[in-house]
């Protein structure tokens, strides 16, 4: 490496550049210089980061000239041969296919650490991976796979607008760490994952497309495909056939009206329904060292997902609802009605007029601690409660807010389930279907209320086992664990 001090401190860039360059001794004393192979959008961002943290940076360019009015001034943009040459740490930012053309840096790279940033077109499940790759192709030098997950933007604009995370990995404990104290000097939060055969894995990881988002979007997809088929056979169909009246029009927005508060009622029992059957479970084992179902246990990793789709859904319900009067069908109803009602003057239902109130009432309640349940999911939110007010919220609460929409949905119903009529082609009110799975839920955990199987599920998840012959008694003042028996 040329000698530092035989340098000026500022002297023009190299291959015609007009703008500056600052040494490292006008950085913090000590600071590595950090070089940047490549000049593409990342090595930008990159490098705007680590000019802004107090770092000398140095990019490698095929053609500095064109390069360098795109890099800040303080930045040195030169060949990749003499970046490779000044920087202690070097940022490997070109794409996988490109890491060939590095080749006659070999020498000079030779002892320092590589960064690969790179990524894949597709999900690699064969290997190897890119930094493996770049691994073979410079065996005398470290490298170590990270700031791959996070992008340019987020990278430019600092932790604060992005993900503070940094996944890294390498076989180089040495290479690592001096790889984790400039992820920390640039404000973001590094991740050891282990040795370089970690790589593969870290790659995948920006092509995943909501991986824990697809089951419960088909999940409700489906439901709601299902309850508009059924609701369309019921309430738009049957008329049709059966006496000739075209009620087509309630297909945009009555119909869906009514099947959005069906799919988020039963995509709210699935919440809770998992940790139920994990409490059922362990009580048939005896035990709780007994390894879940694989299905249980995705679906209770699932579990968020399934509740904020169940919010989504109860507020499309609501902002439907809303929108139910300014439908131009709605004032000719009203007109009609009108007209029906003519000269009567004792229109008043006392019971109609409860029903809605308190189904309105209900409804509103419900849809408050759905909200309030989707807020707290937010990691941000998450993080500023204990465990246990998050497990309160999310799972007392949580029954509370099911609770209220299961009732809300027996308003609804109040005493249609006992009229003939509303059996359309044989096939029952589509409330009594949606009331199915809560209720079940719902009988579920009065079930493990009761004394004796909530002390019960409280020793199993201390330690005890039936078949060890493991006895001991609960505190009598000792109610942890007791208060949310299902929360898994």
């Amino acid at each position: 490496m040329p000698d530092q001090m035989s340098r000026p401190l500022i002297r023009d860039r190299g291959e015609g550049g007009g703008s500056r360059h600052l040494e490292a001794s006008m950085s913090e004393a000590g600071a590595p210089v950090i070089g940047i192979l490549g000049t593409g959008d990342f090595s930008r961002s990159l490098a705007r980061r680590l000019v802004a943290s107090g770092y000398q940076v140095v990019v490698g360019s095929r053609n500095p000239k064109r390069s360098a009015a795109l890099f800040p001034e303080e930045a040195e943009v030169t060949s990749q041969l003499e970046a490779a040459s000044q920087a202690d740490l070097v940022f490997v930012a070109v794409f996988p296919e490109h890491h060939s053309t590095l080749v006659e840096l070999k020498p000079t790279l030779a002892g320092k650490t590589l960064v690969d940033v790179s990524n894949g077109l597709r999900i690699n499940r064969g290997g190897p991976s890119n930094a493996e790759q770049l691994a073979d192709l410079f065996p005398e030098s470290c490298v170590v796979k990270g700031f791959n997950t996070i992008s340019a933007w987020a990278l430019q604009m600092g932790p604060r607008d992005g993900s503070r995370q940094i996944f890294l990995c390498g076989n180089s404990s040495r290479a690592k760490s001096s790889v984790m104290q400039l992820c920390r000097g640039m404000g973001f939060v590094p991740v050891d994952m282990g040795l370089l055969s970690s790589s593969l894995e870290i790659e995948n990881l920006p092509l995943y497309l909501f991986p824990s988002w697809r089951v419960p979007i088909i999940c409700t997809l489906s439901l709601f495909l299902f309850f508009y088929m059924y609701n369309f056979l019921r309430d738009v169909l049957q008329p049709y056939i059966m006496d000739g009246h075209n009620v087509f029009y309630k297909m945009p927005i009555e119909l869906v009206n009514v099947t959005l508060p069906c799919v988020s009622l039963v995509m709210l029992s699935l919440v809770y329904l998992p940790g139920l059957c994990a409490a059922f479970l362990q009580l048939w084992w005896g035990t709780k060292y007994n390894r879940f179902p694989n299905w249980l246990d995705r679906w209770l990793t699932r579990r968020k997902q399934f509740g904020l789709c169940s919010f989504l859904c109860a507020a499309l319900h609501a902002i439907y609802s809303l929108c139910l009067p300014l439908r131009k069908s709605a004032r000719y109803k009203l007109l009609l009605a009108a007209q029906e009602i003519g000269e009567k003057t004792d229109v008043w239902n006392d019971s109609e007029v409860w029903r809605m109130e308190l189904y309105l009432s209900v409804g509103i309640m419900a849809l408050g601690l759905l909200a309030l349940l989707a807020v707290t999911s937010l990691p941000s939110v998450g993080n500023a409660v204990n465990w246990r007010e998050f497990s309160f919220i999310q799972s007392t609460l949580g029954y509370c807010a099911l609770s209220m929409a299961t009732l809300h949905t027996l308003l609804f119903g109040w005493d249609r389930a006992f009229k003939r009529a509303q059996y359309r082609f044989c096939l029952p009110p589509t409330f009594m279907l949606v009331l199915v799975l809560p209720v079940l839920v719902l009988l579920g955990r009065l079930a493990l209320l009761l004394p004796c199987v909530a002390r019960r599920l409280g020793q199993i998840r201390r330690g005890w086992e039936r078949n060890r012959h493991i006895r001991f008694t609960l505190p009598d003042d000792c109610r942890n664990g007791l208060e949310d028996i299902s929360d898994v």
